[in-house]
């Protein structure tokens, strides 16, 4: 981003010791350092925000071309009325249910190992 060479930097830090002075500098690179680090939030804050707007930007257009590719699927196959397979009975819905009988269970007789349900008799 910044094209800085080391020779240009020694020169910096030349200036700022001369300037400021050996007994105040850290103090001096202490602050630039917490700037620096508040102005890196700042843009990370930024840039995320930005993503998440381009990411709900995206994330909208596809639902709408999503719905408007099911709108259109479900216009081809909409049918009316089923067309009648051959051999195969159609469901009449106006018809009451067929009502059929519970099975009865009885107990099994005596001296019959209990059945355990995984096919295996102990």
């Amino acid at each position: 981003m910044f094209n800085v060479d080391p020779s240009e930097l020694m020169l910096v830090a030349f200036v700022a010791l001369v300037v400021i002075g050996p007994k105040d500098l850290p103090k001096a690179m202490r602050i630039v350092g917490y700037w620096v680090g508040r102005a890196r939030g700042v843009a990370r804050q930024f840039r995320q925000g930005f993503d998440t707007m381009v990411r709900e930007a995206e994330l909208a257009e596809m639902e709408k071309k999503w719905a408007e590719e099911n709108e259109r699927i479900m216009r081809e196959h909409a049918n009316p009325a089923p067309e009648p397979v051959a051999g195969v009975a159609a469901i009449d819905d106006t018809q009451e249910p067929v009502m059929v009988e519970q099975p009865h269970v009885s107990p099994a007789p005596e001296g019959t190992p209990p059945h355990r349900g995984d096919g295996v008799t102990s």
